[in-house]
């Protein structure tokens, strides 16, 4: 091969590469706040189950204007709420809050104290599925760091058969290792979900993208790259 097809090789792919980094920047931010959307979900579910049991009701109170201040745009002030609710709230409100504190590090761009605060609720709550809630937060916002080991560390063990995340999790995963320049094992995870019955139409729409991105790149279905 001469120096001038390698050349137009590596700017080839140095193009592929950027268009699969921009539908991450694009839809990256929209997958996180999808979670975000759902943690408040669960958050509100939660909060109103443990507000009608409890007589805690100074809790619910809290929390719910630290939540308030933080849509009315007065982030300091909600933060300053939702450390109130962390420091002294009753029941559950300070789990809770430290989600929403979590996220809205996130969102302020301070990606490793995010991290760092979803790691805080993985190894300290209680709740099953708020522990893996706050795995899958902060696998999506490893993935930029490029390193599938500390997002797989994270979230692996929900890509088994019948788990309620288990496709968010191979979401994750899969942009690691794509990040990390592993594209086979990119193309398996997204692969999969592409499969999955269950999966949801939005994520269903994001995979294709991702899957035609790496089908340019050269990496089709690997069973059926097996089979030939």
């Amino acid at each position: 091969m001469s120096d001038t097809d390698s050349a137009f090789r590596e700017v080839d792919e140095e193009l592929r590469n950027e268009r699969m980094n921009k539908l991450w920047r694009q839809y990256g931010p929209y997958v996180i706040g999808v979670a975000v959307v759902i943690i408040l979900l669960v958050a509100g579910n939660e909060a109103w189950r443990w507000w009608q049991t409890s007589t805690a009701n100074n809790g619910a109170d809290q929390f719910a204007t630290a939540i308030d201040s933080i849509e009315s745009g007065d982030i300091a002030g909600g933060q300053i709420a939702l450390q109130s609710v962390i420091e002294s709230g009753p029941g559950q409100y300070p789990v809770l809050a430290q989600f929403r504190a979590a996220a809205l590090l996130a969102e302020d761009g301070k990606t490793t104290e995010a991290i760092a605060a979803y790691d805080a609720l993985l190894s300290t709550s209680s709740d099953t599925r708020l522990r893996e809630l706050a795995a899958i937060f902060a696998a999506y916002l490893l993935v930029d760091a490029g390193d599938p080991l500390a997002v797989t560390q994270r979230v692996g063990d929900m890509q088994v058969a019948n788990h309620p995340m288990r496709n968010a999790a191979r979401e994750a995963i899969g942009l690691a290792h794509y990040k990390a320049g592993n594209l086979v094992e990119a193309r398996v995870l997204f692969d999969a979900i592409a499969a999955d019955p269950l999966t949801p139409r939005d994520l269903g729409l994001r995979v294709a993208l991702y899957l035609g991105q790496l089908t340019a790149q050269g990496v089709g279905p690997i069973a059926e790259a097996a089979s030939e």
